[in-house]
């Protein structure tokens, strides 16, 4: 068991364990040092992560000229904490917009590659035109999506999957052939469990405000057109990532932390003591570490259990968030490869389209030096809640399927030149249906645990910037606590 630090005059130094080094763990412990070195407070952080590595999805492997990404490839800009937090780390000049002229998605329809109309997002569009010309959807889907402002608003408040919500409101046709495989592209999830406050609330509230999706989105585009172009941003920046990928972030924090990373140590229980807790340690760093408060960044499932002893009905909710397991599987070609390389961000494939991948995304074309001249960086994402067995397949026939299907729908015969798989366990909660309500009671059960916060992916958005807001919020509630007097 480690002794209690020390400054020279015989005061206690306050130390906070972070359990979990993904990006949610890695912005807290920063933001503890952060706030200590701006109120001289004397802090000790130790963040304590089960891998062998920091960084979470956000992986980064440069080989040959190529940055492949196998996990998240970039960020929403809109949501400012990582780019904020990115720059205070001194990395804005590492941040790099998406590429204009290539700011197009596609999606499998009758196995082949449909552009989505364009102003068309996610499920809902301010112009009809584009859609009327799309062969994406049928006469009578048109039709039915036309209709939408005549449609009654819904007047309960209670939470609707995202099934529902879509439906109701545009049909059949908007839910299996678009919206399902864009929101299956950022969840992995089953659209009849996804909710929709947690995970759409701008259409859920442009239901609730307008009376429709269509006047919604026309105000929408009215308030952006109003705004200058420094305010509002172009379109095709809407997403960010970093010059040397996406691990740039995790990497200069790990870095920044120091000897302050423990990897390879895992935390198995929680037990308090007189002035605070004691964390039980397994792997690497086996026995105990003693720390005034704890911040648990780790996966719901393992929170769940370092709770339970605590609060046992906050551990049961947390029991409660499923979790799906993906894979990416990266593959680089030469452009003489292809007949001709949709020249596009990528594609997302609809379940219905009952094909092995969900989605394919070119690197190479989305941002800027992602492989060398004349090669093609493409990855595909397998598995998520609807496709459960693919995860059953081994690395080799991971990649076998995903190249069948990009000779189906690309036209590429040839083989890869470097193949990258990684798999993701359990790495995806689910947003089920009431999902807000049940984060609003854990985080109601979990305030009167003296010295104690949770973060990370499971709560209130999966992107980086929610992580990195969900960490440095945990880390402002549990410093509040400890540098405010008695």
């Amino acid at each position: 068991m480690e002794g209690e630090a020390q400054t020279d005059s015989g005061t206690h130094i306050k130390r906070v364990a972070v359990i979990g080094g993904g990006i949610s763990g890695l912005a807290a412990a920063y933001r503890l040092r952060e706030l200590a070195a701006a109120r001289e407070f004397p802090l000790e952080v130790e963040l304590l992560e089960r891998s062998t590595r920091c960084g979470g999805a956000l992986e980064t492997i440069r080989r040959d000229g190529f940055v492949i990404e196998t996990g998240a490839d970039s960020f929403l800009s809109e949501k400012t904490s990582a780019a904020e937090l990115a720059r205070r780390l001194g990395l804005g000049a590492e941040l790099v917009p998406t590429r204009e002229i290539y700011g197009k998605t596609f999606v499998v329809r009758a196995g082949r590659l449909v552009e989505v109309p364009a102003g068309f997002m996610m499920l809902a569009t301010a112009h009809f035109g584009p859609v009327f010309r799309s062969s994406l959807f049928s006469p009578l889907g048109k039709l039915r999506m036309a209709l939408e402002p005549f449609i009654a608003t819904r007047t309960s408040s209670d939470d609707e999957s995202l099934d529902s919500f879509v439906t109701r409101r545009l049909g059949r046709e908007v839910l299996d052939r678009v919206a399902q495989a864009l929101a299956g592209g950022i969840y992995t999830a089953d659209p009849k469990h996804l909710s929709t406050t947690a995970t759409i609330p701008r259409f859920v509230e442009m239901e609730r405000r307008y009376g429709s999706l269509f006047k919604g989105m026309r105000a929408a585009e009215r308030a952006r057109a109003s705004k200058s172009p420094e305010v509002s941003g172009a379109r095709w920046s809407l997403f960010q990532s970093f010059r040397n990928g996406m691990a740039t972030l995790p990497e200069t924090i790990a870095t920044r932390l120091g000897g302050s990373i423990r990897t390879g140590t895992e935390v198995i229980g929680m037990s308090k003591t007189a002035d605070g807790w004691r964390l039980g340690l397994a792997g690497g760093g086996s026995g105990s570490i003693d720390a005034d408060a704890v911040i648990c960044a780790a996966p719901a499932y393992a929170a769940a259990r370092i709770v339970s002893p605590h609060e046992p009905a906050a551990a049961k909710l947390l029991g409660a968030i499923t979790y799906a397991s993906a894979a990416t599987v990266n593959l680089t070609f030469r452009e003489s490869d292809f007949e001709g390389p949709p020249r596009a961000f990528g594609f997302v494939v609809p379940a219905v389209e009952h094909r092995r991948i969900i989605a394919a995304s070119f690197s190479s074309f989305k941002f800027e030096g992602r492989a060398p001249a004349g090669a093609i960086l493409a990855r595909a994402f397998i598995g998520g809640e609807l496709h459960r067995e693919m995860m059953n397949l081994s690395d080799d026939e991971m990649v076998a399927g995903v190249r069948d299907e990009f000779r189906a729908l690309l036209g590429v015969k040839a083989a890869p030149g470097i193949t990258v798989v990684r798999r993701w366990p359990d790495a995806m909660p689910q947003y089920d249906v009431g999902h807000l309500a049940r984060v609003a009671e854990i985080e109601r059960l979990i305030a009167p645990i003296p010295g104690f916060a949770i973060a990370g992916a499971a709560y209130r958005g999966v992107g980086s910037p929610d992580c990195v807001r969900s960490g440095e919020a945990a880390a402002d509630t549990i410093f509040a606590k400890l540098s405010t007097p008695k």
